[in-house]
């Protein structure tokens, strides 16, 4: 069984099992788990149920495994003849979770 969620304007496709990085967000101290409530599509299982635009009823929960940092990404702005040259750099937060239960 698999499912298409949306999560800070990115849909993603998750299975029970699957382990995924998420954008981070504010959480409780003692958050251990997830639920997500945009589900756009649900199946593996005969017919896939389609939501237009959301499934009502259907959830996805995950569990926190941590938060991090992913690697820097360099960005560089240049302009050729005109002595402009600009380095930046970024790193995204994120929060590594586990699904752990499809519910349709």
């Amino acid at each position: 069984m698999y499912a298409i969620i949306e999560d800070s304007g990115t849909q993603i496709k998750v299975s029970e099992g699957d382990v995924i990085k998420i954008d981070k967000r504010e959480l409780a101290e003692d958050t251990a788990s997830i639920t997500f409530d945009k589900v756009l599509l649900v199946g593996g299982e005969g017919e896939a149920k389609i939501g237009e635009p959301v499934l009502a009823g259907a959830s996805v929960e995950a569990d926190v495994l941590e938060e991090g940092r992913d690697e820097k990404i360099n960005v560089v702005k240049f302009k050729r003849r005109k002595g402009y040259k600009r380095n930046m750099g970024h790193r995204q937060s994120y929060i590594k979770v586990k699904v752990t239960k499809i519910s349709a």
